[in-house]
């Protein structure tokens, strides 16, 4: 009897937040009891709805899924025609989880629909009463992290092979971009990083955060970058070198991040067996990489051209100033339209094989002054460096990031690992 007793008083003060009196032996006892947390998510109560847990399959549709979920069509239709700008209903992808909140009662009407972006961010339609659509983020918790490594095939290898996310590899071409061709590493480079990983509740891992200071050294040449806002007003962040030098050059090395080669260069002397080895020249840089591959915009300027135009195929065409322009030839598609303004490193279209050419490449063309030039022969202007007023700060800022960076030990390939690269890399 006592145990059946305990048993009444556990479930008492798991499950109630209320006082109780219970009798004990014939004693009147006083029992305070712990409240049950509610379990909130995305901000919201769930014990107050119904939940389902899903993602967008393939022929889903915003609309069906509402009407599935008894949400009557001018409330779709208000969503899908005024809120386009926090939520395209058109844009839904295959595979995005969905949280759908229903009312407790009866009707099981669906009363918030939350459509996950990412892991980390989130858009919430509320459907009640007045509708209204909004976009939110979890709380994210920022972990420190370091690594060094020395290059024995590439860049990606050598971080994957550190157990770090494959992202880091971008971030760090992207940081580099102007001063280091990761298409053409030397075996013994090294690299240090330190770096930001995201989390969320502790324990579920959201991706890479910002690179706090990074370390390369490639053909003997040591480059250090420190992320630094130079410009205030305009707060622009940008990645400066150990003299205070802008890492970054008015034009990128390839209008392709990854995954390319160099299939033909720039030749005014070129000559072609299918034409009778008669001089055909080359006014273009080719970079050959799979179908699908993001073509980038080398530098900031306005779409002047985006069409499709015999050998050529589908290109872009873009002036930078007074004295360049650039074009991307042969793409499978373009992502931009003429008037728009592109910043460097946006993507502009997808390499293709659209036009003259025996394979899937963009073929990059460079004018100066309106006549086409080399651009791998031109000295390019480099970007401004720090103000001298705000060198000091700068030199004093990185002193410490770098002391960390030189403190970092650098993991060397093993014999075993290399065996394994090898095999991937034959």
């Amino acid at each position: 009897m006592r145990k059946f007793i305990g048993a009444i008083l556990a479930l008492v003060v798991l499950v109630s937040c209320k006082e109780e009196k219970v009798v004990v032996n014939d004693e009147l006892v006083k029992v305070e009891t712990i409240e049950k947390p509610p379990i909130t998510h995305f901000g919201f109560n769930l014990d107050h709805f119904n939940v389902v847990h899903d993602t967008v399959r393939r022929g889903d549709s915003f609309g069906e899924l509402m009407l599935k979920n008894k949400v009557d069509y001018p409330k779709i239709a208000t969503i899908s025609e005024k809120f386009r700008d926090t939520f395209d209903v058109r844009k839904i992808k295959v595979g995005k989880p969905y949280v759908i909140l229903k009312s407790k009662d009866t009707s099981e009407v669906a009363e918030i629909f939350i459509y996950q972006n990412d892991k980390i961010n989130y858009t919430v339609v509320d459907l009640r009463d007045s509708v209204k659509a909004y976009k939110s983020k979890k709380k994210v918790k920022l972990v420190e992290r370091e690594i060094g490594g020395v290059i024995d095939h590439s860049l990606s290898m050598s971080i994957d092979t550190l157990g770090v996310d494959y992202n880091l590899t971008f971030a760090l071409s992207d940081i580099y971009a102007w001063t280091i061709d990761f298409g053409r590493l030397d075996k013994g480079d090294k690299f240090k990083v330190v770096f930001e990983e995201r989390y969320i509740n502790d324990t579920i891992y959201a991706g890479i955060g910002a690179v706090k200071a990074a370390y390369f050294e490639h053909k003997g040449k040591t480059i250090y970058a420190f992320p630094y806002i130079s410009d205030a007003t305009n707060n622009i962040l940008e990645y400066f070198d150990q003299d205070a030098n802008n890492l970054r050059s008015t034009f990128l090395r390839a209008p392709v991040k990854f995954q390319y080669r160099l299939s033909s260069r720039y030749n005014l002397k070129r000559r072609i067996a299918y034409y009778g080895y008669k001089v055909r020249p080359h006014k273009g840089t080719d970079f050959a990489a799979p179908i699908g591959t993001p073509i980038v915009a080398t530098a900031d300027g306005t779409v002047t051209e985006s069409t499709r135009r015999g050998g050529n195929g589908k290109y872009v065409k873009i002036r930078h100033n007074d004295t360049y322009s650039t074009q991307y030839l042969h793409m499978k598609a373009q992502n931009v339209k003429r008037g728009d303004f592109v910043r460097q490193g946006d993507v502009i279209g997808w390499i293709g094989m659209t036009g003259n050419t025996g394979g899937p490449h963009v073929c990059y063309r460079f004018w100066k002054y309106g006549r086409q030039v080399d651009p791998f022969k031109e000295e390019l202007p480099a970007a401004e460096p720090i103000a001298d007023s705000l060198r000091t700060d700068y030199l004093s800022y990185i002193q410490p990031l770098r002391d960390q960076l030189d403190c970092i030990e650098l993991i060397e390939p093993t014999p075993e690992l290399e065996e394994t690269l090898i095999t991937y890399n034959p």
